[in-house]
Order: C-alpha cells, then structure tokens, then sequence
C-alpha cells in the first residue's frame, strides 16, 4: 500500500508505528497534498466490491495517473456508464480489493448536471 499511495498519489509517508502498536494494528500516515490518509495491517478483503473511495483529480491529469496505475499491474474495472457532463472516472483495485476511484468531475458540476433533467426510467 505504501508503494501504491506514494507512486501514484505522490503520497508523502509522515509516520509508521513500526514496532509500536498505539491503534488495533500496526499503522502508517500519508500526506496527500493537505489530506491525511492513514492505513493500517490487516487481512485483504475477500472480495472485490464496487464499494470505494473516490478522489478529485484535474481532467488534464487523467493520462498521468492512468498511466501510473496501469504501470503497477493492478486490476482495473470498467467505468459505469455516464451521462455527459458527469466527468469521467478511472477504477482500479489496490492489493487488498479495495476500489479506487480517480474522478475529473466536482461535486458542483455533478449537481448541476443532475438537476437538468430526471434519470431515465429503467
């Protein structure tokens, strides 16, 4: 996970307990520009869901990371259907079936789109 983050968020690693457990389980922190990602050791998830964690990124870096997720090898999944103006989105697990989601578009601009007009019938 550390190589994950820092290769292709350009994570910067802050603290790593190391021997110390303060939590339930041995722990690191990352620094995303100013968020504050913390992972902790545990069992990979049994499963791949559609069940994740998305994070803004601006349109004219989409190849960049694109091309840095697929460089680590790890599974990408498809992305859903999308009604334009909705941005467009990249979807790929990390080594332990946790789903991540790369995102052009902002909260304003998916609201905005939505409000135009109500979701077809299915």
């Amino acid at each position: 996970m550390t190589k994950f983050l820092m290769y292709i968020f350009d994570a910067k690693e802050v603290y790593s307990s190391g021997d110390k457990t303060f939590s339930l389980s041995p722990e690191k922190f990352f620094l995303i520009n100013t968020v504050w990602i913390a992972i902790m050791e545990g069992e990979a998830l049994p499963d791949k869901t559609y069940n994740h964690v998305a994070f803004k990124i601006r349109a004219e870096d989409f190849d960049k990371y694109a091309t840095r997720v697929r460089s680590l090898g790890v599974e990408m999944r498809e992305s859903r259907s999308r009604v334009e103006g909705e941005g467009s989105s990249l979807y790929f697990y990390d080594y332990d079936n946790h789903l991540f989601e790369l995102h052009t578009g902002t909260l304003a601009q998916r609201l905005a789109r939505y409000l135009q007009q109500p979701q077809s019938e299915k």
